[in-house]
């Protein structure tokens, strides 16, 4: 009896030990395989290691970004950048420096008018500004000289324009209107003239010959023609009103009837879009203030096409 029992015991024994074995290597297997529930919300734990790289892993670590953008996938090859190269090397112009051009001003603008004035390339009084007139002319003398027809005065332009023309002199550089005077009638060339020409639209003060002073004018419209031919100024009108028109008539000299040479500040505003109602209207108001100083009743006054 009492070795069944002992042996009982001892079976029992084995038992118990076997169970505890069993219980232990359940309770290290349910830890490794993290079956653990986490609280709503939580963040889970993050590895104590990165894992390895396999032999799968097609590309290179990158390094950690420095900034808080993302870095590219790695999934993603590298786009590969091009190194920058620098830029052909313009080819000097045949002709040199360009010196003036389209919108450029100043002395050397109105000596370049000047001189190609001289020789017929540009029709006007110089001015000072490169506008389009100013780039027509240069291209015109660029043909007749075998050079390519820019428009711009380069540094061959230039010095071919030279070397063609004279210094301007001041009545060249500054004419006495900003249209050129044409030849004047034969009937001006004696004694104290008012020689009106209405082709070149400018008025000369001649005395006995000589040109004293020019300046623009403006003649009557159709309907109301300014009148041909010698006369001679008969009446002298400093703040002159006219009876007709009411229009204010300063410095008017009176040639022929109703016509005049007076002032007109119509003139001075809208240039040769206007016409006057017969008389000869200058825009200039201190050229027409000296003329009529110098001006005489009796004087010649000459108006022809």
């Amino acid at each position: 009896m009492t070795g069944s029992t002992t042996a009982s015991t001892s079976r029992n024994a084995k038992r118990a030990r076997a169970g505890a074995a069993v219980l232990a290597v359940l309770t290290v297997a349910a830890a490794t395989a993290g079956c653990k529930a986490q609280a709503a919300g939580s963040t889970p734990a993050a590895p104590s290691a990165p894992p390895r790289a396999t032999a799968t892993d097609d590309g290179k670590p990158s390094a950690a970004p420095s900034s808080p953008t993302a870095s590219p996938s790695s999934s993603t090859p590298p786009t590969a950048t091009a190194s920058p190269t620098a830029s052909p090397t313009p080819k000097p112009d045949p002709q040199g420096r360009t010196l003036m051009a389209s919108g450029s001003e100043g002395k050397q603008v109105r000596e370049l008018q000047a001189r190609l004035r001289q020789i017929g390339h540009f029709d006007r009084s110089p001015t000072g500004y490169y506008g389009t007139v100013t780039v027509a002319a240069v291209q015109s003398f660029q043909g007749k000289r075998g050079l390519t027809r820019t428009g711009r005065a380069d540094t061959l332009t230039w010095q071919k324009l030279l070397g063609m023309t004279h210094e301007p002199t001041a009545a060249e550089l500054n004419p006495p209107t900003t249209r050129p005077v044409t030849k004047p009638d034969k009937r001006c060339t004696t004694g104290r003239v008012l020689c009106i020409s209405k082709n070149s639209r400018t008025l000369s003060w001649m005395i006995d010959g000589r040109v004293v002073s020019s300046m623009d004018v403006r003649f009557g419209s159709q309907y109301t023609p300014t009148r041909e031919g010698a006369f001679s100024v008969y009446w002298k009108s400093r703040h002159h009103v006219s009876s007709i028109y009411h229009t204010a008539m300063p410095y008017a000299m009176f040639f022929s009837g109703g016509q005049a040479v007076h002032y007109s500040s119509d003139f001075a505003a809208r240039g040769y879009n206007g016409a006057s109602h017969g008389c000869v209207n200058v825009r200039d108001e201190g050229k027409i203030a000296s003329l009529f100083a110098q001006v005489k009743n009796g004087d010649k006054v000459v108006v022809y096409g």
